[in-house]
């Protein structure tokens, strides 16, 4: 089994303005420094690090890491999924669309500098309160092609259990809410519309609170970060969110809220495309750029770019 989203690599043309953002504006940590990467945390990330940011020609997600119950079940699910490699003691593959995963199961556990241990030792680290303060990486959403194809693979293969979706009248599905665990969602698929192949939508960072979240957007709007949907509530899922883009063009969700699935006979809810267009939760419309930008961008995102 595969037990929960793990670290991911973001890649960014400006590197030091996005480590500014992720460091001063979500007040991450930045953990350690290696060449042209940074790692960084969340305070409740229990691993080391939950972000790499590299630097690179054009931003998006080089890769997402899942981490496996033990090493049976990395070495199980290795034996399943065709087409990958060995590579450090993870096995990477890439979905139907080409975003490449990397399985592990072997990890370093954070162990906090005497400025930031916890007072409470059921915490991996001090609350500092600089920036937002996320908590943790909370979820991937990427663009695809061929969400079914994506969304099959993921369940069949991967052991996701699937927990919400859209599908249009037309009967082509759109969307895709899964999750390794009880949370509403750890991965998402939505199509692609510019039919791009391997694109990030958005990575999103959770905050225990609604107010923190009005709190980030505040700072995104101090430090000049570009909003691209002020806070507002999904109909999906019901998360609460705040939108906005990162100084290397990636597309980054602060988020709180949403809801647990304790029933493991739990059907998926699937989204009419009426209902879709509907809006969020609240009747918010969606923004054109939502449905089409992602990162690395296309040439028709330029006027959607940030």
């Amino acid at each position: 089994m595969i037990a929960h989203l793990g670290p991911v690599e973001l890649l960014t043309p400006k590197p030091e303005a996005s480590l500014a953002f992720f460091h001063d504006v979500l007040g991450m940590e930045i953990e350690s420094q290696a060449g042209q990467s940074a790692f960084l945390r969340g305070w409740g990330d229990y691993q080391r690090y939950s972000l790499i940011l590299t630097e690179a020609p054009a931003p998006g997600l080089a890769w997402m890491g899942l981490r496996a119950w033990d090493q049976e079940s990395l070495e199980r699910h290795a034996l399943a999924i065709p087409g990958g490699r060995w590579e450090d003691g993870m096995y990477r593959f890439a979905d139907p669309d080409g975003h490449e995963f990397r399985l592990y199961h072997e990890t370093e556990r954070y162990v906090a500098p005497e400025h930031l241990k916890p007072s409470w030792r059921n915490q991996p680290q001090r609350y500092t309160g600089r920036g937002a303060c996320v908590k943790r990486l909370d979820h991937v959403n990427l663009l695809a092609c061929d969400v079914r194809a994506c969304r099959e693979f993921a369940c069949d293969v991967l052991g996701y259990r699937h927990y919400e979706g859209i599908v249009l009248d037309d009967g082509r599905e759109t969307g895709a809410w899964l999750s390794l665990t009880t949370a509403a969602h750890e991965l998402i698929y939505v199509h692609d519309a510019r039919e791009a192949g391997g694109r990030l939508h958005h990575l999103a960072f959770w905050v225990d609170t609604r107010e923190e979240c009005l709190r980030a957007a505040d700072l995104f709007v101090d430090a000049g970060v570009p909003i691209e949907a002020a806070p507002s509530k999904h109909g999906v899922a019901q998360g609460f969110f705040l939108y906005g883009f990162e100084p290397g063009g990636n597309r980054i969700e602060v988020t709180t809220g949403g809801y647990m699935v304790y029933d493991p006979e739990q059907q998926p809810v699937i989204w009419s495309e009426a209902e879709r267009a509907r809006g969020q939760f609240w009747g918010v419309r969606t923004v054109p750029s939502f449905h089409y930008y992602g990162t690395p961008p296309t040439p028709e995102d330029a006027e959607l770019a940030p």
